[in-house]
This record gives C-alpha cells, structure tokens and sequence, in this order.
C-alpha cells in the first residue's frame, strides 16, 4: 500500500479521540475548534472505512474496528513521539545509548576515575566501551560510527572531516628503582645510555622518539622489552636496573604504589606530549556525543598534568 495519499496526522486525532471519548475535550485537547474537529473525523471515518467514534449519551463510543486499531496506533504514535524528541536533542542524557571511546590504558587510568561517575549520575543508562587504540587513529571506525571519539597524543595527518581538541600536555621522566647501582650519582646522559630498557610499544615497533633523540646526539640505548601497555612496564622496575621512560602522571602513580620507586628527570630534550580528543564531522552535532567531549575535556583540565 502507497502511504503517500494518507494523512498519518489523523492517527493522533484518533488517539486523543479513543482516550477522551468526548468531542468537546478533544477539540481543546488539540486546539482544535468544533468543526474543525468535525473535519478531521470525517476523514479519519473515510481513511479507515468505518465510523470509530459514534455519539453516545455521554459523548463517544468506540466502534468494534476502533478497539481493534487502537493497541496498533498507541505503539505507532508512540514511536513517533520517541523519534521526534531523539530529533529534538531533547532528554539526551536520559535516553539509553552505548558510546565507543578509543584510547590508552594509560588515559583509562588517568581519565576514567572521574569521568565515569559523571557519567553514572547524568547519564544513567549510557553505557561506556572502550578501545585499545593501538598506536594509530581508527579512522575507519570514526567514519563509520563505530569509533564516537579517539583520544591519545600521538595521532597525526587528519582528515579535514575530522575535529580535535588539546586535552593536556605531559612530560617526559624516567623511572628507576631506588638500589640502581648505575644511578648512585643521578642519572647522567652517559647512565641512561648505559642502563637497559623498557619501552611501550603499541605498534611493535621499537624506534620511538627517546631513540631518534639519542641518535642525533650519537647514542643508543639497549632496549630489553617493549610492551603494549603503558601501565605494566611501571610494575616490572622495580628491584631491577632496568629504567623505563614515561610520563609523568604514570611515574607519579607507580611510586604511590612502590616506594622502592624514584624519578629522574629525563638526560634529553623532549617536547611534551600533547593530549588530543579527536572527532568525526558525523557527531559534531549530535548533543550526547558533545555533552560527552565537554566531560572528558573538564575532567582532563581536573587532572591538572
């Protein structure tokens, strides 16, 4: 059946109509004058081939076929309601819905703790899932919806589809443990080199840019493991002589854990690393999916690193 020649705005009337059972209430109901009302139930009669609505004593009373289409149009105008208020950006943070956030195990632990209560109070029924980012912008998964927001600071070569925002900066340091024999006078640019190393390496490569800093000074340093985590290597110092370069918020929180733990200023010039949130065009708009980016960008401004 073509619905083009249906006046799906009559299925409301017969809504108002079936719960008042009165003309007079349903006019007012829907800001309506009499006969105009009149108007409109005469086309509803011929849109369904039945009288529906006949006077009664005390107003109107259902016809048989007006029983049976009311359960039908109760869901459909229902649905409507529900798509126009989600068109609207209405009730936004009520609505169930499920947002997919791409990052590091490192963000999770520096972001997550303040941003999900936030989210549990606001947004009761959102529903939270993150991503191992891997080392590269999911591009695909940002153009194709799957991926609501990336977060990391190392994502370069942006499409201009794609929006982003600095978030935090951070420093490099270097962890060490307390009884390193090589770090008895600090930690020179000669024991660095000298010491042997964890790395994070979330794409398996392990040229990152402490090694491109030391070959342009004419060093390089003896890497033993490199992991896909930035949180595990903090936890594998300890006891050893092995040095792991990280940032700060990660050093700082391994010694809170291990006070057999120290930090030393990294014996190189790095710039910081730059924290960005990064977008696809497609969510710009969407209200949630703001209202979201505004909660991870006050929460990172929290962090105060």
């Amino acid at each position: 059946m073509n619905i083009t020649n249906k006046d799906l705005n009559l299925l409301h009337l017969f809504q108002v109509l079936y719960e008042e059972r009165n003309a007079s209430r349903a006019a007012e109901r829907m800001a309506l004058s009499q006969p105009a009302l009149s108007h409109k139930l005469n086309k509803l009669r011929h849109q369904f081939g039945d009288p529906l609505f006949v006077r009664a004593p005390r107003g109107l009373t259902p016809t048989p076929r007006a029983h049976e289409l009311a359960p039908q149009v109760q869901v459909l105008i229902g649905q409507l309601q529900s798509f126009f208020e989600r068109c609207d950006g209405e009730n936004f943070l009520a609505r169930p819905a499920r947002l997919h956030l791409y990052s590091t195990d490192y963000l999770e632990q520096t972001l997550l703790p303040r941003l999900l209560p936030i989210l549990r109070s606001q947004a009761p029924n959102l529903t939270l899932v993150t991503h191992n980012t891997r080392g590269e912008l999911p591009r695909e998964a940002l153009e194709k919806g799957t991926c609501d927001l990336a977060i990391a600071g190392f994502y370069t070569g942006l499409p201009d589809t794609f929006h982003q925002q600095r978030l935090l900066g951070e420093d490099f340091v270097v962890l060490a443990s307390r009884g390193n024999p090589r770090l008895t006078d600090g930690l020179s640019l000669e024991a660095f080199v000298a010491c042997e190393h964890l790395i994070t390496t979330l794409t398996g490569d392990l040229d990152g840019r402490v090694d491109r800093a030391l070959r342009a000074l004419g060093h390089e340093r003896r890497i033993v493991a490199g992991l896909s985590s930035f949180i595990a290597p903090t936890r594998l110092v300890s006891g050893t002589d092995l040095l792991l370069t990280c940032l700060r918020s990660l050093a700082v929180d391994a010694l809170e854990r291990d006070a057999e733990l120290c930090i030393h200023p990294l014996p190189l010039t790095l710039p910081q690393v730059e924290v960005m949130q990064i977008w696809h065009e497609r969510t710009h708009a969407d209200p949630l999916r703001r209202w979201f980016r505004q909660q991870v960008r006050e929460v990172a401004a929290q962090v105060g690193v």
